[in-house]
């Protein structure tokens, strides 16, 4: 289970805070969306998850585990049971493929090297890239550095996997797989799952839950045909694609 209690993210010098009083349970086992326009707070929201945003009120939770107020020293236990897949991949242009899957292996689990190749080139494989581990991100497609970023997100069997963005830039087919894929890594493994995609009809079509956050507000919480047949204006509006004023 992630909860979080009026979790509150402020920057100095700026009119509104990021994040304001999002109190929201996602269930154990549940993969939950989370969408809204530009900067409404997605990606703040997941950082703020694992300590990368401070909280300037509120407290966060995953499992009976309080992340808000732990010291820095202790926040590398936290994310030892988390798997981020970030936007923009960030695989290590200087590492092979394989080193890449299995860093959090030898980094947060500290597992002998030969078991964290056995495990990374298993990864690559259910990610459809058998023997891609010599191989470099630069020599990668958008959808096959994508895919590595699954398998390095999936590797540790983390019991928390967010996703920011899972299949931005990527083509409808591919976009469709990615999906697919990290659907079947949910259901094989029962983590409890939050991603943030503005690719909506695709996200839909895997979620058990939805989330829609607007000016760092929470405005929905419900379950995936809730928020298809919800009322609300502001969801009407930017999960149906009716035209009723700007979201902004």
């Amino acid at each position: 289970m992630i909860r979080l209690d009026g979790l509150t993210v402020a920057r100095p010098g700026l009119p509104r805070p990021l994040l304001d009083g999002i109190t929201l349970t996602v269930p154990e086992g549940c993969l939950y969306g989370l969408v809204g326009p530009g900067a409404a707070g997605k990606s703040v929201l997941l950082r703020a998850l694992v300590g990368l945003m401070p909280a300037a009120r509120g407290r966060v939770y995953l499992g009976d585990d309080e992340v808000t107020g732990k010291p820095d020293a202790r926040l590398g236990e936290v994310r030892a049971r988390v798997g981020m897949l970030f936007q923009n991949n960030a695989l290590f242009d200087h590492m092979t493929v394989l080193d890449n899957v299995a860093f959090p292996l030898r980094r947060l689990a500290r597992v002998p090297d030969e078991e964290a190749r056995a495990r990374a080139e298993e990864r690559l494989a259910r990610v459809a890239l058998p023997g891609f581990g010599p191989r470099m991100p630069s020599g990668l497609s958008g959808g096959q550095k994508k895919r590595v970023g699954v398998a390095r997100a999936t590797i540790t069997r983390a019991p928390y996997l967010l996703y920011d963005e899972p299949a931005a830039g990527l083509d409808p087919v591919t976009s469709q797989k990615i999906f697919r894929l990290l659907q079947e890594e949910q259901r094989a493994t029962g983590a409890t799952v939050i991603m943030v995609s503005s690719d909506l009809d695709r996200l839909l079509s895997v979620t058990d839950r939805v989330g829609m956050l607007h000016r760092g507000r929470l405005v929905f919480d419900g379950s995936t045909a809730e928020a298809q047949a919800a009322d609300e204006p502001l969801v009407r509006q930017f999960i149906r694609g009716e035209a009723e004023g700007p979201l902004a």
